[in-house]
């Protein structure tokens, strides 16, 4: 009898609370075995989840409507009721349902008056496996997705036959390994089996990956920006060693001999940032050196820098113990960074000293010619913090001349120019807009539906430009 019957009776008993197994008692044989015994007892449940879903899906499907019993208990689809019973995620749901489609169940296409078709051998192999406990849900869909071939073109029927029995084969073999491989392992070995049978699908798989790679970047409320993305098995080869090469010391990777290398591998071990953060700087420090030595023809002709921004008063204030109170700003985003990092970017790149009056008013540079300059672009940002408009960022905007040229023959003086974005700066010029200056201020004069002139005030977004008001 295994050590954990009495725990394996209880679980069926729902009027109990639930007890977890006694295992420091347990000898290591008896440890392990549990483990495998608690695998099968979750295949099982596994199998009858699916079984169970599969009705669901079936009794909501779409030509039911709202008599459909997802629609009867609030929910669009059964995957969104399934998940709410289950209380795991859509994408777990959608499993369930599709894993049901493999098991040997009567079957319901009849009572809707249609015929049930054939469900192929190989298909027939992984609804088995799943239903006696052999394989888990997740794995039968994994293999299903990467055994999924397209059939022969133009096959005869006996090549077409001899095709559907190698995909059985496939599928037998791999459900038999299943057992002794991790999801990943399983994955890597349908795959070959899968380019094994259809070699001449391998062009056309491989664009459809290389058609779902993205990078998303969005910035979170708290500050924070989040990187998501997926990588093709082409980009995958190139980033990825890259990141396994920094981290491969935390992850137990291979030892090295000489000298150097062991100084190296030792030094990254005892690196305070995690493994997760060592690989996100290395990131960020490859894209910082790779826009450096750009030639133009990657990022064109305007390479994009760092940026920050600080006041004089704040970077030439005192510690207060042992902390330089300040702060500064990234060109471009709103939340403050320490004085410290500041003086880091300004000792690696150096200082472009911006002057203000009073008012807060970028002082004449005393450029006239017809193009900004990058320096006089540097002081519209460090005024403006973007478009005047809407939210674009500086890196987004481009330089408005708020005396056109051609009607007022106005300067390229930081005074007289503005930072819109394209969509802005293509609304105020099409429009016949005016932009005017009213001290350090801007407002823009439109007439509105009814041909009334109204003059609407351009706020600055900068938040280093608002320090130093609140600081003078």
């Amino acid at each position: 009898m295994t050590p954990l019957a009495d725990f394996l009776a209880s679980l069926g008993d729902l009027s109990a609370p639930p007890a977890l197994p006694e295992t420091r008692a347990l000898r290591d044989d008896e440890l392990l075995e549990s483990q495998r015994v608690l695998a099968e007892v979750q295949r099982r449940v596994s199998a009858a989840t699916a079984a169970i879903a599969g009705e669901i899906s079936f009794r909501s499907r779409r030509e039911l409507g709202h008599d459909g019993l997802a629609a009867q208990n609030g929910e669009r689809s059964a995957e969104g009721l399934i998940s709410r019973l289950t209380g795991g995620s859509t994408r777990d749901a959608r499993t369930l349902v599709r894993t049901a489609e493999l098991l040997p169940l009567p079957p319901r296409a009849e009572a809707a008056g249609e015929p049930e078709p054939p469900r192929p051998r190989w298909l027939a192999t992984l609804g088995e496996a799943v239903a006696t406990a052999a394989i888990s849900a997740d794995a039968a869909d994994l293999i299903r997705s990467r055994l999924a071939t397209t059939e022969p073109v133009g096959a005869a029927p006996e090549q077409r036959e001899a095709w559907l029995l190698a995909l059985a084969e496939a599928a037998a073999r791999l459900v038999t390994d299943a057992p002794g491989l991790t999801l990943e392992q399983l994955a890597a070995r349908a795959a070959a089996a899968r380019d094994t049978l259809d070699l001449a699908g391998i062009a056309a798989r491989e664009r459809a990956l290389h058609d779902q790679r993205y990078l998303r970047v969005t910035k979170l409320a708290d500050g924070m920006t989040r990187l998501t993305g997926l990588l093709d098995p082409e980009s995958a080869a190139i980033v990825v060693p890259i990141l396994d090469t920094v981290t491969s010391p935390r992850r137990g990777g291979p030892r090295f001999v000489q000298p150097a290398a062991v100084a190296g591998a030792d030094e990254i071990v005892r690196d305070e940032r995690t493994t997760e953060q060592l690989a996100l700087d290395t990131f960020v420090e490859l894209i910082r050196i790779g826009a450096r030595v750009d030639d133009g023809r990657l990022l064109g002709n305007r390479t994009p820098s760092v940026r920050v921004l600080v006041t004089k008063r704040d970077l030439d204030a005192a510690p207060v113990d042992g902390e330089r109170i300040g702060a500064a700003y990234f060109e471009g985003h709103d939340d403050a960074v320490s004085i410290a990092t500041a003086e880091r970017y300004i000792c690696a790149s150096g200082a472009i000293p911006i002057l203000f009056d009073g008012d807060g008013r970028v002082l004449d540079l005393g450029r006239e010619q017809r193009l900004f300059s990058e320096k006089q672009r540097v002081a519209l940002a460090a005024r403006d913090g973007g478009c005047l408009m809407c939210d674009r960022p500086p890196s987004c905007c481009e330089a408005h001349h708020i005396d056109h040229w051609d009607e007022h023959h106005g300067r390229t003086d930081v005074d007289a120019g503005v930072l819109l974005c394209r969509f802005c700066h293509l609304l105020v010029h099409n429009r016949r807009w005016r932009i005017r200056r009213e001290g350090a201020d801007y407002r823009l004069e439109h007439t509105d539906a009814n041909g009334v002139l109204r003059s609407t005030p351009l706020p600055s977004r900068s938040r280093a430009r608002d320090r130093l008001l609140a600081t003078a």
